[in-house]
């Protein structure tokens, strides 16, 4: 399965279940930071950002980009200024470019998250926020044991289910040029955290 196509089946996945939930929350998070906006995927919450906000959304999947086009012209989305197909990894805009990067269900999907983290932090402006909704992997507990017997089935589509908090602080520490803001778990049962960064 191409990185694009695991992309598409693991969001739909996510919107599906806990993206009626997080998008909303996302969004209003990312109101706060104001200014100009990239939501990944492109598809996942474009409705849900105040009109004042600049959105520049991007997606790996062409598929999933074109429906994130539908719905901004039968919404008439009038603050959504681009969406394209783009790596992650790679943005294609310049340095200090956005006041927030908001990536919903993406590290724990894309091959490098650490790298993908790192271009993150790099459009964003000084203050900006990269704020992530994401699965991460309990650290003891059944759900422990379900998450390591599950992963080998996950890895296949893309996902890694026992992704740790310590490969973010990790990255953090070794970046050097952010701040933890806040880490919550999202409800209803809280398997998911939206995690805020500020950058220096």
């Amino acid at each position: 399965m191409s990185n694009a196509s695991r992309r598409e089946f693991l969001t739909n996945v996510a919107l599906a279940g806990m993206g009626a939930v997080a998008s909303p929350v996302l969004a209003a998070t990312a109101a706060r930071a104001a200014g100009d906006i990239v939501p990944l995927p492109a598809s996942s919450a474009l409705p849900d950002y105040a009109p004042t906000n600049r959105l520049v959304g991007i997606d790996i999947s062409a598929p999933m980009l074109r429906k994130a086009q539908s719905r901004v012209r039968a919404l008439g989305l009038g603050n959504v200024e681009t969406l394209a197909v783009m790596d992650a990894k790679n943005l294609a805009f310049a340095d200090s470019s956005f006041d927030a990067v908001v990536a919903q269900y993406v590290i724990t999907a894309v091959p490098d998250p650490e790298a993908t983290l790192d271009d993150f932090i790099r459009v964003l402006k000084p203050g900006g926020e990269l704020i992530l909704v994401n699965h991460i992997g309990a650290e003891s507990g059944p759900r422990r044991v379900f998450e390591l017997a599950f992963a080998p089935l996950a890895r296949r589509l893309g996902w890694r289910p026992e992704f740790p908090w310590a490969r973010l602080t990790n990255w953090a520490a070794k970046h050097g040029g952010v701040s933890l803001a806040e880490r919550r778990p999202m409800p209803p049962m809280g398997h998911f955290s939206l995690i805020r960064y500020r950058k220096a």
